[in-house]
């Protein structure tokens, strides 16, 4: 990215723990030396997953987010844009946030409590210096339960805080392309496009697979190269829709030829 997402331009204390690598999907590495480690984007997955940071989670092996009031408490949209920031920026204080976001202090301190409330952020270890607290997300493998078994208030809140999810995400690819070029990383957008076909146990293998490998590339603050950088990833999948009886496909198209050469990556 043009800005450098992994810093923040308050500095912070050390927080004197070392930290090792987990989690899943969206993957972040980050500049050497700049502290903040990445925490957990909390965006909705195909198959319901949202991902851990460089440190491991409290709680091993995926996590279901089930309880409506905690997809309530985090459906929230300004709950969402800290969160977004804490996990490009690294840790931050509620004024910090606030600077940030343009809220005042005492928003971000009780959305800061409710997020800590239900455990996806939490205090900074030996951060205190006086009255002032730091934040962080909270790293884990947390999932959403499956379309089916939503009740219809969940399933509102859940198509909420997709949409939210991925506003965040393209407003932030809109800006690392609206700013000027940096160098390398502005050719670095590797994005791919295509068509596999698969059995539904299949893709369930196909997104955990996609999980290890993103883990396989998270590593604590000491293991990371200079010149590393953060790197936000989205993992979509979804069956196509059904073709209508009205409009049978024609013998050209996607859906009759061989789907390995779908793939446009780029």
């Amino acid at each position: 990215m043009a800005e450098e997402p992994g810093r923040t331009g308050a500095k912070r204390p050390a927080t004197g723990a070392k930290r090792s690598a987990t989690g899943s999907d969206r993957s972040a590495t980050r500049t050497r030396g700049s502290r903040e480690p990445s925490a957990p984007p909390v965006s909705p997955r195909g198959l319901s997953a949202t991902e851990g940071a460089h440190e491991p989670s409290a709680v091993e092996g995926p996590q279901e987010l089930s309880d409506l009031r905690v997809l309530k408490a985090l459906a929230q949209p300004r709950r969402q844009q800290m969160l977004q920031h804490l996990t490009v920026h690294g840790p931050a204080t509620s004024a910090t946030l606030a600077r940030a976001l343009g809220l005042n202090t005492g928003a971000t301190s009780y959305h800061l409590r409710e997020l800590a409330r239900y455990g996806f952020v939490e205090e900074t270890r030996g951060s205190r210096h006086g009255r002032e607290r730091w934040w962080r997300a909270v790293p884990g493998d947390r999932r959403f339960p499956p379309r089916s078994r939503q009740s219809p208030e969940t399933r509102l809140v859940m198509d909420e805080l997709n949409r939210l999810s991925y506003a965040a995400d393209l407003e932030l690819f809109a800006r690392l392309q609206r700013e000027p070029s940096s160098g390398e990383w502005t050719d670095a957008l590797p994005h791919s496009r295509g068509t596999i076909r698969l059995t539904l146990p299949e893709l369930h293998e196909f997104f955990e697979e996609y999980i290890a490998l993103l883990n396989r590339y998270k590593r604590s603050d000491a293991d990371t190269p200079d010149g590393a950088r953060t790197v936000l990833t989205r993992f979509l999948a979804f069956p196509a829709p059904a073709a209508s009886s009205a409009a049978p496909a024609s013998p050209a198209s996607p859906a009759s030829s061989d789907n390995r050469k779908e793939s446009e990556p780029s």
